[in-house]
């Protein structure tokens, strides 16, 4: 066994970002004596798993029976969109499964593994997991803590504002920090995403479009925060639609509201050289742990996650 295949499973399964919500993103290899034969990954949500496009790849189908299958994710044991891959394994003669994590969905969570074991088939869990888990961070959140995985994203001057003071019809248009590369960012991030939240303020003034443009995928939900619910029934009810992510875009006022509950896990920061010297003051990010820092032409771009969250 070596964490190199399991690597692998990572990069494949990655390729599924942002099309197999509300499944989780899984990747598949299967080795024979030291050669990768065949792989595959779950392309899209309602299509064939990972292991089923793996398997359907090798074109030796004999060799399968003197094979480990490597995937990032323990095989699902239930009737679902699509029939349980553990039965397909067994039904293959597959003899080693190397699996980088428990699948916490309770109509799988262990039973694959144990289905896979009652059939005599060896199976070693948890290679490369914390990595497994980073990829999977929305699915898991959603599974284990019911509620999307929330990333909080704004931009901002050097000296710490996100806009002029405005208000509706006065004609003055937000202050534009982005270049055109961190817009592709943005772009590319609500691609990943499943919705994208603002508050009633910040549709009033800008009516922003919140979708995909400079980036190739679809759009996010599109969500207008109410003022009358509590931030954890607004959760809630996302929950309940199967959202599995949002993205909070602003304005500040909504923004605090979610650092002041501790209701978030990642924080995209763009920071412009621009000085306002006042106007809406920026939320400050008390707690954060800095994962990555991008330097762009025109502005940095800092991710922060939440230390106390996943």
């Amino acid at each position: 066994m070596e964490e190199k295949y399991m690597h692998r499973c990572l990069q494949l399964a990655a390729y599924g970002r942002g099309v197999t919500a509300p499944n989780p993103m899984v990747g598949a290899v299967i080795v024979h004596q030291g050669k990768i034969i065949g792989e595959g990954f779950h392309r899209k949500y309602g299509g064939p798993h990972a292991e089923v496009n793996a398997i359907a790849s090798v074109k030796e189908e004999q060799l399968l029976k003197e094979s480990i299958l490597y995937v990032n994710l323990e095989p699902c044991s239930h009737y679902g969109k699509t029939p349980p891959c553990s039965e397909l394994i067994i039904r293959k003669q597959i003899p080693e499964v190397v699996i980088g994590q428990i699948d916490p969905f309770p109509e799988v969570s262990g039973k694959g593994i144990k289905k896979l074991e009652d059939a005599g088939i060896k199976v070693v869990c948890g290679m490369l997991e914390k990595a497994c888990c980073r990829l999977n961070k929305n699915y898991l959140t959603f599974i284990e803590e019911h509620r999307p995985y929330i990333i909080l994203k704004w931009a901002q001057s050097a000296d710490g504002f996100m806009d002029k003071f405005r208000e509706e019809g006065d004609g003055r248009k937000p202050v534009k920090f982005s270049g055109s590369f961190t817009q592709m960012l943005v772009h590319k991030l609500r691609a990943e995403e499943a919705a994208v939240m603002i508050g009633k303020r910040t549709q009033l003034l800008d009516k922003p479009a919140l979708n995909v443009r400079f980036w190739k995928g679809n759009d996010p939900e599109k969500l207008i925060a109410d003022s009358s619910k509590t931030l954890q029934n607004q959760l809630q009810e996302l929950y309940a639609k199967n959202l599995q992510s949002v993205i909070v875009e602003g304005g500040s006022r909504l923004l605090h509201a979610f650092l002041a509950e501790n209701l978030w896990d990642e924080a995209h920061i763009e920071i412009s050289p621009v000085l306002l010297g006042e106007g809406v003051k920026a939320p400050v990010l008390l707690n954060g742990a800095l994962q990555n820092v991008q330097k762009c032409k025109n502005s940095t771009v800092f991710l922060y996650r939440n230390p106390s969250k996943r």
